[in-house]
This record gives C-alpha cells, sequence and structure tokens, in this order.
C-alpha cells in the first residue's frame, strides 16, 4: 500500500489526514513515481478550505499538485524515460503521497545537481511567472514592478525578466531587500507611499506590473504607474480583475488560460531545471516537514509564518 494525504469535507489545515490508499498503476503514457518532495503551494490550501470553488467531494480527495521523486514503472507508450531516472512532476493532483502514477508529459527529468527538494518547489511558482511575463511581453528595456516579489512566483520573475534584460522593482519588507537585490531586483517597502517609492526608484517610467500581493495598494499603484492596462496582470484577484480593466491568470479567474499560455506553464519546468543545475537560478526552501504533518504546512503558508517554500518528505 501507498500513503497520501487526503480531505473528505471542506475546511481548516485539520481536515487534512494521512490515509493508506492502493498502489498505483501505471496505464498507458503514465509512470509511476516514488515521491521524495512535494511542494506545497497557497493553491493547495484555497483548494482544500473551499475558498477556490471545486467540485462536490464525493470520496476522499488528494492534495498537492508538484513534487519530484524516482521513476519506479513505465506504462505503455512512454518514450524518454527509464526506470530509476530523477523527475520533477508538475500539474498533477495527489504529490502529497508516497507514489503516484503521473502522465509522462508532466515530467522532467532532474539532473543530479537539482535535489528532489528544489524540483519540488518549482512547477507552480515557475509555470506561474514565466507564463505571466511571456503573456504580458516582458523584454529587455521594460521596467517590470512585481508587487510581492519576495513570495515564490515573485521571485521567479524577478529572476526570468532580469535574465531576459529587463528591469525589475519589486516589493517586499525591509527585511527581504537584500534577498531581492542578491536577485537583480530593485526592492522597495510596500505601504503608505508606495507611488512616490517607486517613482523615485525607477530608472525610467514603469512599463509593465505582474501583482503577487493582491492588496489594493499593489492594484492602485500599478494603474497609477502603467497606462497600458494590458500590461497590468495579478495572479491573485482573479474574481475582480475585470473591474480594473487588468488581466487574471489564476486566482479563480473566470477568463481561462490559452493554449498557448498552457504550453508556456509546461515549458518553463524544464527552463527552471536546466537553470538550477547551471547556477542560474535560486529556489528558496523553507521548512521541510513529514508527509504525516501537512496540516502544520498549510497552517505555516496561510498564516505567513515561514519563508521559502514548504516541503513535505513521505
Amino acid at each position: 500500500m501507498a500513503s497520501a494525504i487526503v480531505y473528505t469535507e471542506f475546511g481548516s489545515p485539520d481536515v487534512l489526514h494521512l490515509m493508506e490508499v492502493p498502489d498505483p498503476v501505471a496505464v498507458r503514457g503514465e509512470a509511476v513515481v516514488r515521491i521524495e518532495a512535494a511542494g506545497a503551494n497557497p493553491i493547495d490550501a484555497k483548494l482544500r478550505s473551499g475558498k477556490r470553488p471545486s467540485p462536490p467531494i464525493t470520496e476522499p480527495r488528494g492534495v498537492g499538485f508538484d513534487g519530484a521523486g524516482v521513476v519506479e514503472v513505465l506504462g505503455e507508450g512512454v518514450d524518454g524515460l527509464e526506470v530509476g531516472d530523477r523527475v520533477a512532476i508538475r500539474d498533477t493532483v495527489g504529490t502529497y503521497a508516497s507514489a503516484l502514477a503521473v502522465e509522462a508529459d508532466k515530467l522532467v527529468k532532474l539532473p543530479d545537481a537539482v535535489t528532489a527538494a528544489e524540483g519540488a518547489a518549482i512547477g507552480i511558482p515557475a509555470g506561474t511567472a514565466y507564463q505571466a511575463l511571456r503573456s504580458l511581453g516582458v523584454t529587455a528595456g521594460d521596467v517590470l514592478l512585481v508587487h510581492g516579489g519576495s513570495g515564490s512566483v515573485g521571485q521567479a520573475a524577478v529572476q526570468f525578466a532580469v535574465a531576459g534584460g529587463a528591469t525589475v522593482i519589486a516589493t517586499a519588507s525591509p527585511a527581504r531587500h537584500e534577498q531581492l537585490r542578491e536577485l537583480g531586483a530593485i526592492p522597495v517597502a510596500y505601504g503608505d507611499g508606495l507611488l512616490d517609492r517607486v517613482r523615485a526608484a525607477a530608472p525610467s517610467p514603469v512599463t509593465v506590473a505582474l501583482d503577487c500581493a493582491g492588496t489594493d495598494e499593489a492594484i492602485e499603484t500599478s494603474l497609477a504607474l502603467v497606462p497600458d492596462r494590458d500590461r497590468i496582470a495579478t495572479i491573485v484577484r482573479g474574481p475582480d480583475a475585470a473591474d480594473f480593466g487588468i488581466r487574471a491568470f489564476s486566482g479563480g479567474s473566470p477568463v481561462p488560460l490559452t493554449e498557448q499560455e498552457l504550453a508556456w506553464r509546461a515549458e518553463a519546468l524544464e527552463k527552471t531545471v536546466e537553470l538550477l543545475a547551471a547556477g542560474d537560478f535560486t529556489i528558496e526552501l523553507g521548512p521541510e516537514l513529514p508527509l504525516a504533518e501537512a496540516a502544520r504546512a498549510h497552517e505555516l503558508m496561510e498564516s505567513g509564518a515561514a519563508s521559502g517554500k514548504i516541503i513535505l518528505v513521505p
């Protein structure tokens, strides 16, 4: 038997519990992966709590979308993978588990230089950041404002944009400013007077903005600075983004991602693994907890008490 974190009702982190489940079986096009690390993301907690709309629960529901581990079984028709390969997993429900059957096209090989924890921390944050920047058309010469630059998506967006030649201004608490400087951003503190601080920090006018914070302050500052609202996006304020005339790439947006945007999210995992292996990308890892303490991981996420990506280990 395998083990997995599941919930049978929406609610607080306490609804999460560890249970034994049948060993996964790889059908055609799939591989069974022995999970070594699972990345905890805010979307996991939003779905568990019922804050993000989802179908009624009719059977124990798995948790998590990102993970990393070792291929143990290959289904028919799988090319490019071998038993024993280390892999990262993206966009697959149920990664809070000891083993999982995964579609082969949602796996990317991990080189020895990339740890399982790093591989498990990539999928949603890097995919969201990479797709958002591509959708916004961020290129060399742009001045990008990232609200919430010290979060996992914000840090990825900073690094992708800087690598592409853009100037990046990122908001964060003062305690996180040195970290953002190391990633190549110009840090500014959020709070009263943000608009004036961004204008003072920007070497030229801000041309594009990405909101990873979800505050009114972030939206209002972006609207005041960026003339073209099509170059302002949020990954948090999905339901009311249209009220501001800006774009939304997640956060319960009623507008689904396009096929191209979904392809960019998939492309991001492989690109980020390559950058990590080359030493050209940094992931801030947070607490590492046993799989059985998934409820504690969600408590830490929802309270903001932990910095860096929380990793669960079976």
